[in-house]
């Protein structure tokens, strides 16, 4: 079998490499002589892919349709003169930046993860803070001492808690009773929790209790046992709520050591 002269042969190759190259680097399309980047064409597809568009004939053509039409009125903007606003190129700085930016975190969250003894310590620390009991209050909140003295004289006397939340200052509960649903001590202001833990079934509390809100009267409607949610169930959202504490303390870090005149 004949051998193809070497000069030849490296000819051949170096030819089929420079087509590759070329292939793969070929706009999406031209508009009035403007190649279209077929990288542009690539992050639409991935955004659309992400999102659970099929990869399809159909979609890599929808991307080319839209990529030209934004191209075709970029191309108007520009006759007019739009780009060169000094408003509208704070805009395009910002919408760059913005994408830089968004980069930037993500890179540092690929390379600052989470781990997972962090993720457990942060469970048994929330886990801890909730207790062992979640209760189900309810409340009327006034301006002043005297006025919560009334509110359990008047309760004293026999009138229903349900009907005396009508005069809460607390928009969320007053129009159902002043019902706080279930909750764990953790969730209320302290002087609140503090009271209402001490308060037995059904009993309201006998002394007005001062917050940084006002004064409540507070009942307690039910008690039960608390079953936290196993780690599985919230490792997610620990999660999540972990790599944004990490992102906030970077970027304060970062804020500290920049020269700011």
């Amino acid at each position: 079998m004949k051998r193809f002269p070497s000069r030849l042969a490296f000819g051949l190759i170096a030819g089929l490499i420079a087509h590759a190259a070329v292939a793969a680097t070929a706009p999406a399309a031209k508009v009035n002589g403007t190649a279209i980047p077929a990288s542009r064409a690539d992050v639409m597809l991935n955004e659309q892919r992400s999102q659970g568009a099929p990869d399809t004939p159909q979609l890599h053509d929808a991307v080319r349709e839209e990529l030209i039409r934004r191209e075709v009125l970029a191309q108007e903007a520009a006759k007019k003169g739009i780009d060169k606003k000094a408003d509208i190129q704070a805009q395009m700085d910002l919408a760059r930046q913005a994408v830089l930016l968004r980069a930037y975190i993500q890179d540092y969250v690929k390379a600052n993860p989470v781990s997972e003894a962090d993720l457990k310590k942060e469970y048994e620390t929330i886990k801890g803070q909730m207790g062992t009991k979640e209760y189900k209050p309810r409340h009327v909140l006034v301006e002043t001492e005297d006025e919560a003295k009334a509110v359990i004289t008047k309760l004293r006397a026999g009138e229903k808690f349900e009907t005396l939340a009508k005069q809460s200052k607390d928009p969320g509960s007053k129009d159902n009773g002043g019902d706080l649903g279930w909750s764990n001590p953790g969730m209320f202001v302290k002087p609140f929790a503090e009271a209402m833990v001490k308060l037995e079934k059904g009993q309201y509390s006998a002394t007005p209790v001062k917050s940084e809100f006002g004064y409540h009267v507070i009942q307690l409607d039910d008690v039960r046992d608390l079953k936290a949610p196993d780690f599985a169930t919230v490792k997610p959202q620990l999660e999540q709520r972990l790599q944004q504490q990490k992102i906030e303390k970077h970027i304060m870090d970062l804020r500290a050591k920049a020269k700011v005149e």
